[in-house]
């Protein structure tokens, strides 16, 4: 049997791994009797940790919140995962990069010297594939908003910014109503957060990227969540992200190539020849204009198919590049 100190440290430790521990599991854990895991948590409950005893056919523990926070318990493996976590907290996109080093330079300042040297040998250094474009910072607090009305399965009103605003959403932003949505799920995906929610006005599932909402308040009733397609979530968005099909932005396009030059580049695209220079393209993108911008890769001559979205993204960089090339070629930023 180990030690009081080391057997009441693995009970602290094994208290905070989850929410509920019914009493007879933690003395198969530590390998004591019942009764020392009453004695034990006694002991701990002496020191300030919060304890509560679950009734019931079995009875139980769970560690509770007190007014106090007191000492935390991590273990060697655990101080490691946390400061791996904590220094590629910036590729997140959640905006805490700030907080997650003062917050790894608050956990290190309390670490004894042996494990404070294993953590110091540790330096990670998070880098993007090259190419990658810079990841949309998020609002922490819209994502704190967004995880508790998930939580608590609360009807979700926002304001969206899509990628290519309208010509009325130009004239007059309040012309657009919020959207109305049932979320399930908060998810980190290529460098973005997303909502997973069913959309209460189209009827169907959709994904949100969280940098685009501005959340309304209140928040509305609470509701009963509906089965996700395939049962589970990163099935579902793997699914909506990956191939031409689940991309959220899909378009149609006749290219003045070849099929087997078009398909060369495609990747993920469906690609269908209509004769000795010329071929069907049909692609997905994240958005529109990276939609538009994908296809005008191909040196060739584009005839758009559809949706009218498409086509509104290529009048939209075609003004965009019409100003670049107009662009004084002596223009200095004005910070130089």
């Amino acid at each position: 049997m180990p030690k009081t100190s080391a057997r009441l440290l693995s009970l602290l430790s094994l208290l905070q791994a989850r929410r509920d521990w019914p009493g007879q599991l933690l003395a198969e854990r530590l390998e004591v009797s019942a009764r020392t895991v009453r004695r034990d948590v006694d002991r701990l409950r002496e020191l300030g940790y919060p304890i509560l005893t679950i009734k019931g056919p079995d009875g139980g523990y769970r560690l509770g919140a007190g007014t106090q926070l007191p000492p935390l318990l991590f273990d060697d493996d655990q101080a490691v995962a946390l400061s791996v976590a904590l220094q590629t907290a910036a590729t997140t996109g959640a905006g805490i990069e700030e907080a997650a080093a003062r917050a790894l330079s608050t956990i290190r300042q309390v670490m004894p010297t042996r494990l404070r040297h294993r953590v110091d040998a540790l330096q990670v250094t998070a880098v993007e594939r090259p190419g990658t474009r810079p990841h949309p910072r998020v609002d922490p607090q819209v994502l704190v908003t967004l995880s508790s009305a998930v939580r608590a399965h609360e009807v979700l009103r926002f304001d969206y910014t899509p990628a290519t605003p309208s010509a009325a959403a130009d004239a007059d932003p309040a012309a657009i109503p919020p959207r109305k949505v049932q979320p399930h799920h908060l998810v980190h995906w290529g460098g973005r957060w997303y909502l997973v929610a069913w959309d209460l006005q189209r009827g169907d599932w959709r994904t949100f990227r969280v940098d685009r909402i501005s959340p309304r308040t209140p928040t509305g009733p609470r509701f009963t969540p509906r089965e996700l397609p395939g049962g589970e979530v990163a099935a579902f968005v793997v699914g909506r992200f990956q191939g031409s099909g689940g991309w959220p932005c899909r378009g149609e396009v006749i290219l003045g190539l070849p099929a087997h030059v078009v398909s060369t580049y495609s990747h993920d695209g469906i690609v269908e020849e209509l004769g000795p220079d010329h071929c069907r393209l049909i692609l997905g993108a994240w958005s529109w204009p990276a939609l538009a911008a994908t296809i005008g890769k191909f040196d060739a001559d584009i005839q758009v198919i559809g949706p009218t979205e498409l086509k509104d993204a290529f009048a939209h960089l075609s003004r965009r590049y019409a100003k670049a090339a107009a662009t004084d070629p002596t223009w200095a930023h004005p910070s130089q």
